[in-house]
């Protein structure tokens, strides 16, 4: 990684088309009881397979925002700073289910540039999977770049 002596990758080594390390995240049962603490999110399709099946899912599910903040951990990883990501957005397309079990579930990541500014920012599309499914519609950051 080439990087200043800030941390931040440098806009001259980006590239558009230039391929992130992919990432791969688990998500359990307990990660989804501590989040509703933090987040005060505590409806109960992130924690009871019955109710979540009452309302038309297929089982408990991630909180979509839990599951956009642990996705974004690929591009803050590659630029080296998460205050250099300058926007962050994602078109929630599929629900994450989260099996009651020690394994939970994992989302893969992957991500490339889609495009380098003159103004030293770049666009990273960002792609996550959960049994091979797409679960943002559209995901990209925006990073400003050394």
């Amino acid at each position: 990684m080439s990087t200043t002596t800030t941390g931040l990758r440098r806009a001259a080594d980006v590239a558009k088309g230039d391929q992130l390390p992919p990432l791969t995240l688990k998500v359990t049962r307990r990660d989804l009881i501590r989040y509703s603490g933090i987040s005060s999110d505590c409806n109960f399709i992130h924690y009871s397979d019955k109710r979540a099946k009452e309302a038309g899912l297929p089982g408990v599910i991630a909180h979509g925002l839990l599951t956009m903040g642990m996705v974004a951990r690929i591009v803050t990883d590659w630029v080296g700073d998460p205050a250099a990501v300058i926007d962050y957005q994602a078109r929630f397309g599929r629900p994450v289910v989260v099996p009651d079990d020690e394994a939970g579930t994992t989302i893969d990541v992957t991500a490339k540039v889609g495009l380098v500014n003159d103004d030293g920012t770049a666009r990273v599309d960002v792609y996550a999977k959960c049994e091979g499914q797409l679960i943002f519609g559209r995901c990209y950051a925006i990073v400003r770049l050394a």
